[in-house]
């Protein structure tokens, strides 16, 4: 699969969807086709995003939260695999930049982070086709 979105403004995205309680990347997920591109690159089928997100409601999007850091920490360890250098999102960047970041928009932090790093993933695979 060649990716063709491997510039996503991860720092814009995550103010957007902090902005929208986690309602953008409802959209976005699926439609952006971002749920079908970390499916590939990880190697197996995730739990879609609004699955997680309605799972999330009841534990005040905590289970939500687990699920987002259990796929960073994926990417980040496929990053690593495939010899990518730099800092990389990871399960406690995406926790705790949420967590105790929240009122200083780490959210919004931890999105850029989780983006960039796929962004280079994206972009080694493409290069790897080539």
């Amino acid at each position: 699969m060649t990716f063709r979105h491997t510039s996503r403004p991860g720092f814009l995205l995550g103010l957007i969807d902090f902005f929208t309680a986690g309602l953008f990347f409802l959209v976005y997920m699926p439609l952006g086709g971002l749920q079908k591109e970390i499916d590939c690159i990880l190697g197996h089928k995730t739990m879609p995003y609004w699955q997680a997100y309605l799972l999330g409601i009841p534990t005040l999007f905590i289970y939500t939260l687990v699920w987002m850091a259990r796929i960073s920490e994926e990417l980040k360890a496929k990053a690593k695999e495939l010899g990518i250098a730099g800092k990389h999102t990871s399960w406690r960047h995406m926790f705790w930049w949420n967590v105790i970041g929240l009122p200083l928009f780490g959210p919004a932090v931890a999105t850029h982070r989780f983006f960039s790093t796929l962004n280079k993933i994206e972009k080694e695979l493409n290069r790897r086709q080539k």
